[in-house]
């Protein structure tokens, strides 16, 4: 696990350390003070992220220009602040740097900062043991040897390639590797390129982690950190079918000329899961051809509206999760760039057997050797199967609304689990013109 303290951004104290240019530091300034009727250097430190004697070196550059003028102290004591209003000049400056871009608040941080803080709190470098993926997987019932896979795969920072049949939790197992890496990494509210603001943090995606709030007003005071961060438990994101090409370039808002990060910008430091690898509207190659770069150097490149382009880091654990033979999807030259190809095969009958008794108690069903048998003899082609992950916690899902519905106890009967098997599978010689008369 890393130790936040020592990963910890420092807060820069001049404007020359914050990463921008003085000129869009400036009108961002004046954007914030206009938008949020500031008037005192700690209101204005404290809403754009930075310590007072940044924010002090840009009220005179605002004043040299006539952008700003000094209204006095607030209050009757000598130690009061100084307060200061926009002159008509700066409100001008400002109205003129809002139809440029809307965006306000916090300052962003520079590429250069982006990735010399990726490289402190590197995905790679989170180093999970056995014992945190068994703890994050200790829901799950997995044949043997398969933790000895997945961990050297996980500890590479590479990508990974789950492939098997359907419903067996190649999915579920994705998500259990991204709670064994359980250690956190601070993630930028937004990026600077260009003069052009990428919002970065998201908070569907990245889960802060409880901090002390930082106080800016000591003015010549570090920070413990620097507070256009948020600390955040290392991201994840999961998509599936919906996945498109263009979900992984920068997102532009035309009304506020403010940008959004794609999503595997979103998921440094974390972990990209691709669900359902096939099912996108684009093909897995088209996909696959995408990934190449980023995945073999560790950059990625973006393009502004503008045309203009910058790289920044790829520190993305990425996880494919598909139901096809990775040879339908793949050519040669594709599965070479993926560096760990795991199969999640269909659970043997110990295994479901494990899973079956695991989730019945779970669902306050009491298993019954009778009713077990009977569904092994009766209800499956043979004995063996074939099985998957996903059975047994349907067929309790299917049997706890039957009970509930009907009022009846959790107890497992034969009845109630053939009424619950019913739903599991869609008889094939059912079909809709069948029933057309």
């Amino acid at each position: 696990m890393l130790d936040t303290a020592k990963t910890a951004p420092q807060a820069p104290i001049r404007l020359e350390e914050l990463g921008l240019e003085p000129t869009f530091a400036r009108d961002l300034l004046l954007k914030t003070v206009f938008r949020m009727s500031l008037n005192t250097t700690t209101q204005m430190a404290r809403t754009c992220g930075v310590t007072p004697p940044i924010v002090e070196e840009l009220i005179e550059l605002c004043r040299a220009d006539n952008l700003v003028e000094t209204l006095g102290n607030r209050g009757a004591s000598s130690a009061a602040e100084l307060r200061y209003q926009l002159t008509e000049a700066g409100r001008r400056r400002a109205a003129d740097a809002l139809a440029q871009s809307e965006y306000y608040g916090t300052f962003p941080v520079s590429l250069e900062a982006f990735e010399a803080q990726s490289k402190q709190q590197s995905v790679a470098d989170a180093a999970i043991r056995r014992p945190d993926l068994e703890a994050a997987s200790g829901h799950l019932v997995m044949p043997d040897g398969l933790l000895d896979k997945l961990g050297p795969a996980v500890n590479s920072g590479r990508s990974i390639l789950f492939y098997g049949p359907p419903g067996n939790g190649k999915s579920v197992l994705s998500e259990a590797i991204r709670d064994a890496l359980g250690d956190a990494i601070y993630i930028p509210r937004t990026l600077s390129a260009f003069g052009q603001t990428i919002s970065l943090f998201d908070p569907i995606v990245h889960q802060v982690v409880a901090m002390p709030e930082v106080d800016p007003s000591g003015l010549r005071a570090r920070p413990p950190f620097d507070p256009r961060y948020v600390l955040c438990k290392r991201p994840s994101v999961i998509t599936g079918g919906e996945l498109t090409l263009d979900m992984l370039d920068l997102g532009y808002n035309p009304v506020s000329r403010t940008y959004q990060a794609p999503l595997q910008l979103k998921a440094t430091g974390g972990v990209f899961i691709v669900d359902d690898l096939g099912r996108q509207r684009e093909s897995a190659q088209a996909l696959m051809n995408r990934w190449i770069v980023p995945i073999e150097q560790r950059y990625d490149l973006l393009s502004l509206q503008s045309g203009q382009k910058f790289t920044v880091p790829f520190d993305t654990l990425v996880i494919f999760s598909t139901n096809f033979a990775p040879t339908e999807l793949f050519d040669g030259a594709a599965l070479r760039r993926i560096y760990y190809k795991i199969k999640i095969d269909r659970p043997s009958q110990s295994d479901f057997l494990k899973m079956f008794v695991m989730m019945a108690r779970k669902a306050g069903f009491e298993p019954r050797e009778d009713v077990i048998a009977h569904m092994l003899r009766n209800l499956y082609p043979s004995p063996q199967g074939p099985f998957a992950a996903y059975h047994a916690p349907f067929l309790m899902s299917q049997m706890g609304s039957i009970c509930d519905y009907e009022g009846l106890p959790r107890e497992m009967t034969v009845p109630l689990v053939e009424r619950a098997w019913d739903n599991l599978y869609v008889d094939a010689d059912d079909s809709a013109a069948k029933g057309t008369g």
